[in-house]
């Protein structure tokens, strides 16, 4: 009898450490090709991870085109003012904001461009945005199958605006999986950003309209206390460029951050006011 029970108290203590273990994920988070026993890829959560921790970005397709903004944090003031961007231009009609790591981003921004560039060569027309969308996804997700590369440590979206497509909007996670939106957004402040988009009528509003809009976003999602310096980029693409990928004009881009603080400071005061 007391054989029994310590069999039975040994066995109960082994498989409390090997569940340990595998809610820790030792052991099966040491490669991107091995499964835990419940069916999960560390590294790639690992990934999604850096994602996480990343500054926010966010992307909204509106009836005439795609608007881009990214919240982009500024660690030291001896930073040069708009270096290390997160906006790219990935082909004429194409444009890609990232969160995650840069580095990492600005690889798959090549291959992006590469992409765009040998279809050119072939077809004589511009790449369409779905079918960009699935080759770098597809390139990224080879990255999460083998032991001898780690997955990309960034998330980033694909937007474009065509006369025939109109306008389209992508986005890419660290496993490989490609979606379509009508409002986006990743990085540390997605689910808070997510629920003011939501709440906005984006097929009816125009490129002019959204940019106001985005940088609001930004601005309520942004942590002063974490946080407390960052730079606002927008871009976009659509009508309103002539279906060309281009930064925001600066006077519109202070127009819409005198928006955003206007809209921030009225709900200050109303919330005091109900108080």
């Amino acid at each position: 009898m007391n054989s029994n029970v310590v069999t039975l108290r040994v066995t109960t203590v082994a498989q409390q450490h090997q569940e340990h273990l595998e809610s820790a994920g030792t052991e099966y988070d040491l490669s991107a090709s091995t499964f835990s026993p419940d069916g999960r890829v560390f590294q790639v959560e690992y990934a999604m991870k850096a994602v996480e921790n990343s500054s926010t970005a966010i992307g909204i397709r509106c009836k005439d085109g795609v608007v881009f903004g990214v919240e982009k944090l500024v660690l030291s003031k001896l930073y040069e003012e708009g270096s290390n961007k997160r906006l790219f231009n990935v082909d004429r009609h194409v444009g890609m904001a990232v969160a995650g790591l840069l580095a990492d981003a600005r690889s798959l921004a090549d291959i992006a461009r590469e992409e765009a560039s040998n279809f050119r060569s072939n077809f004589g027309y511009n790449i369409p945005l779905k079918h960009l969308a699935d080759r770098v996804a597809m390139y990224v997700h080879a990255y999460t199958l083998y032991s001898a590369v780690r997955p990309f440590g960034c998330s980033f979206m694909l937007g474009s605006y065509s006369v025939n497509d109109g306008a389209q909007l992508y986005m890419i996670d660290p496993s490989g999986v490609s979606y379509g939106y009508w409002g986006c957004a990743i990085g540390k402040a997605r689910q808070a950003a997510k629920t003011e988009i939501e709440k906005l009528q984006m097929k009816e509003m125009t490129c002019r309209d959204v940019v106001k809009e985005v940088a609001k976003i930004i601005y309520i999602v942004h942590d002063e206390v974490k946080d407390k310096a960052f730079e606002l980029e927008l871009s976009w693409v659509g009508e309103i460029t002539k279906g060309r990928h281009e930064i925001v004009p600066k006077d519109i881009r202070e127009e819409a951050e005198k928006y955003a603080k206007e809209s921030l400071k009225e709900e200050d005061e109303s919330d005091d006011d109900n108080m």
